[in-house]
């Protein structure tokens, strides 16, 4: 297939990319290299796409109506696998117009190249921290999720709706993804484990939010990108038990489905450091601070809805998943 994978310089995409290209699909990636985080990084990730055959490179923002016409129109990919986005929760307390001009101008034009152009599916990323201030463990994609405590949350709860709107009105087929604390090699420097990794290794206390009790259903790459083009694969269509009466907030009677994808056994914070202390053969200085304004307690995936959808289920623990992201990070020591 020919497929668009938005954001290729970026953790996720640059790894999805490279997985669809292995199994012999056609990539169109899009990525505008923006510097929230360090560009060379971003540019180390595209230099693994060098030499191999089927990917073709747009150096694009998705904010940009004209340059988004053209790519859909030049390029007319089968499907789309939408990951590019302003990361990070905190930054848009310093940056808000940035977040709306990128997730929601920019998926905007994503939807709109995909109603124009005949796309057979969309899968695009959402975020576990659409659950918000909801506090019922695991979080399930068939609960309410209307009290996102942060900009970026709410973008993201604003793209559920959005595809879920397209896919009623034109018959897209859309399977949204809340994305669970991904980590792993070629990971973002915001990150907790990339600071964590850094800051041990230069001898630097690390900060720890919350005194470290937080527990996050922290997912390894590798099994990330497995649900991701399994979903690829799987194109939804109405489904057949959708009640208007009470509605299911994760299906519905258009093409379209939302669900989470993480591993279902979340760890304490307190546990991923000892972990990785042990992979540096460091111990860390820790500096406890409370919990940061518009974090959660806890997150914990329920994904029981991909598991019977398309078969997945998280297979890397965080020991082996760690010991993974540390060799990579020694060997390339960025910045």
């Amino acid at each position: 297939m020919k497929i668009l994978v938005t954001g290729t310089a970026g953790f996720i995409g640059s790894h999805v990319a490279l997985k669809l290209l292995e199994r012999g699909d056609e990539v169109i990636g899009l990525d505008n290299l923006n510097d929230y985080y360090d560009v060379s990084l971003k540019k180390a990730r595209l230099a693994r796409f060098e030499g191999r055959a089927g990917y073709t490179h747009v150096h694009a923002d998705l904010a940009d109506r004209m340059a988004m016409e053209k790519l859909f129109a030049e390029h007319r990919p089968q499907r789309v696998v939408h990951l590019a986005a302003q990361a990070g929760v905190r930054y848009a307390a310093q940056n808000p117009h940035v977040y709306i001009s990128s997730n929601v101008t920019g998926f905007l034009h994503v939807l709109e190249g995909c109603r124009h152009h005949g796309v057979e599916h969309l899968v695009f990323a959402s975020t576990s921290s659409v659950y918000g201030a909801n506090t019922t463990m695991p979080f399930s994609e068939h609960q309410s999720a209307e009290h996102p405590l942060t900009l970026y949350a709410a973008s993201k709860k604003a793209n559920e709706q959005m595809a879920h709107s397209y896919a009623h009105l034109y018959r897209i087929p859309s399977t949204g993804l809340r994305f669970f604390t991904v980590y792993g090699p070629w990971g973002r420097p915001d990150m907790a484990l990339f600071l964590f990794t850094k800051a041990i290794l230069a001898g630097e206390p690390i900060k720890v939010f919350n005194h470290g009790k937080h527990k996050r259903s922290f997912t390894f790459i590798d099994d990330i990108v497995e649900g991701v083009i399994r979903t690829l694969d799987k194109v939804p269509g109405p489904d057949p038990d959708w009640n208007s009466a009470a509605p299911d907030p994760a299906s519905s009677n258009a093409p379209y489905r939302i669900y989470n994808i993480g591993n279902e056994r979340p760890v304490e914070l307190l546990r991923y450091i000892e972990v990785l202390e042990e992979c540096l053969g460091r111990k860390a200085r820790m500096e406890m601070l409370p919990l940061q304004a518009g974090d959660v307690p806890d997150t914990e995936a329920d994904v029981s809805s991909l598991i019977d959808a398309v078969g997945y289920r998280p297979k890397v623990s965080v020991e082996e998943g760690v010991r993974q992201f540390v060799d990579w990070y020694l060997q390339y020591q960025p910045r």
